[in-house]
C-alpha cells in the first residue's frame, strides 16, 4: 500500500508541475510521458506494449469519421442533469471530448488545457463537453481539478464510446498493474468491466455532421487546441 501511495504521490506531482508549464499541449505531454516512466518504469513499458497491441489491432478505426452525423447521446453531467448532442448543437457547434477519467495524469493536463480554451471556444460560438465512464462523484472531481466552466458528462459502462467503437477492454493483466499503482477504475465507474473510452475529440457542426477529428489509441497524444480552434473557425466561416 506504501509503495502505490508514494507512487502516485509521485505522478501527481509530476502532472502538477505539467499543469503549470506554459509549454504547448504536445510538449507538456510528451515530458510528462517521460516523468512517469522514471517513476514507474514496469507500468510505463507495459502501457507502452498495450498501446501498440491497440496500434496493431486498429483500435478506434471505426470511430466516426469527418462527414459522419455523430449519434444522439442522452448523458448525465457532474450535477445530474442531462445533456444532449441535440441541443448542445442547438445554436452552434460542439466540441466532444472523450477522456479516460480524473485518475489519468494525461486527462488531468488535457482537461486543463481545454478549460483554458473554454472562452475561445464560446467566442466562435462553439460549446465543449467532456465524456468519461466515471460516475459523478469523479466527474465533480475532475471538473474542479480541471477549473472547468464546461459540464463533465458519465457515460455508464462506456456504452456511448462502444456504439461509436471507441471502447477498449483492458486486459488482466494491465488491470492488474494499473490497480498495483493505486488507481481502482471499478470505484471510479462504478463496475468492474474495464471499459475504457479511447481519447478523441469531435468537433461537430449544427447538423451534427464531424468537422474535425482525432482518435488514438495513444492515450498520451490528444488534439492540439489550436486545431480545434482552427476547426470552428472553418465551420464559422463555411
Amino acid at each position: 500500500m506504501s509503495q502505490a501511495f508514494d507512487t502516485i504521490k509521485a505522478i501527481e506531482c509530476a502532472a502538477e508541475e505539467a499543469l503549470a508549464s506554459r509549454e504547448p499541449l504536445h510538449i507538456r505531454l510528451r515530458e510528462l510521458s517521460d516523468r512517469l516512466g522514471s517513476i514507474n518504469p514496469a507500468i510505463m513499458a507495459a502501457s507502452g506494449e498495450f498501446i501498440h497491441r491497440l496500434q496493431r489491432a486498429e483500435a478506434g478505426v471505426n470511430a466516426p469519421k469527418v462527414g459522419d452525423v455523430l449519434p444522439n447521446f442522452v448523458l448525465p453531467d457532474q450535477n445530474g442533469n442531462l445533456i444532449d448532442l441535440a441541443s448542445l448543437t442547438a445554436d452552434g457547434p460542439a466540441v466532444i471530448v472523450f477522456m479516460r477519467g480524473h485518475w489519468c495524469p494525461y486527462c488531468q493536463l488535457h482537461a486543463a488545457a481545454i478549460a483554458s480554451m473554454e472562452h475561445s471556444i464560446e467566442a466562435l460560438g462553439g460549446k465543449v463537453v467532456v465524456i468519461t465512464p466515471e460516475s459523478r462523484r469523479y466527474t465533480r472531481r475532475m471538473q474542479a481539478g480541471a477549473g472547468a466552466g464546461f459540464p463533465i458528462l458519465t457515460d455508464m459502462d462506456a456504452a456511448y464510446a462502444s456504439m461509436l467503437n471507441l471502447a477498449i477492454w483492458v486486459d488482466d493483466a494491465m488491470a492488474e498493474m494499473i490497480m498495483d499503482a493505486g488507481w481502482n477504475i471499478a470505484t471510479y465507474c462504478g463496475n468492474s468491466s474495464w471499459l475504457l473510452p479511447i481519447p478523441a475529440t469531435l468537433v461537430v457542426a449544427t447538423d451534427g455532421v464531424i468537422a474535425a477529428r482525432e482518435v488514438n489509441p495513444d492515450y498520451r497524444a490528444r488534439m492540439a487546441p489550436e486545431d480545434i480552434l482552427a476547426a470552428l473557425r472553418a465551420l464559422r466561416h463555411s
